[in-house]
């Protein structure tokens, strides 16, 4: 579907660019905005394989395994069908750890291994868990207690305190967190498909 959707637009613009007589202007705009993804993709491809390998080093010095015992009490609350001392664990805490660093493209390879995992434990079926949902609630509302990548983009804008946004940042993602996982509970509820 999103094919069809890129494609209209695309023909779209060419013709009303050919229409309105703008084709220079299409031509800069796409060489520009070519120029600019460039930048955007080496300096986010730097940041992610920089915490990638930080996450990798820390996994194998048993650094992850602490903290997903620090944060076991909390995803025995969140993800009670989920073995604190399983993989499915560690690799949640070690999703939301990165996102609480505020390493948001670190956390999703580890998201992404941590919802492969919860899809085998809930039997493969055709819906998502209930742990799959507060899952992919938790990983999007990515609660950051230091927020690196917008701290990037703002030194990067010219803002002379880039860090200054922190307070903002814990309290959107904070109340965003909260409210997606009391929606899940309840949506969740009414929601619940048959045989469950």
């Amino acid at each position: 579907m999103m094919n069809y959707i890129w494609a209209g637009m695309l023909v779209f613009s060419f013709i009303s660019a050919a229409f309105f007589g703008n084709m220079q202007e299409m031509s800069d705009g796409i060489v520009k905005a070519a120029e600019d993804s460039i930048e955007i993709v080496l300096e986010l491809g730097g940041i992610l394989m920089l915490w990638s390998g930080v996450m990798a080093v820390a996994k194998e010095a048993g650094l992850m395994d602490k903290i997903a015992r620090l944060l076991s009490p909390v995803i025995r609350i969140v993800f009670p069908k989920v073995e604190p001392k399983s993989e499915t664990a560690s690799l949640i805490s070690m999703n939301i750890t990165a996102n609480l660093l505020g390493l948001g493209s670190a956390a999703t390879p580890l998201g992404i291994k941590a919802m492969e995992k919860l899809y085998e434990e809930g039997g493969r079926k055709r819906y998502a868990t209930d742990e799959m949902i507060r899952f992919v609630v938790i990983n999007t509302a990515a609660l950051k207690v230091i927020p690196t990548t917008i701290a990037m983009f703002r030194q990067e804008a010219g803002a002379k305190v880039p860090m200054d946004i922190l307070p903002a940042s814990l309290f959107a993602s904070g109340a965003s967190l909260l409210s997606g996982l009391l929606m899940a509970a309840v949506l969740s509820k009414i929601f619940r498909p048959k045989g469950e």
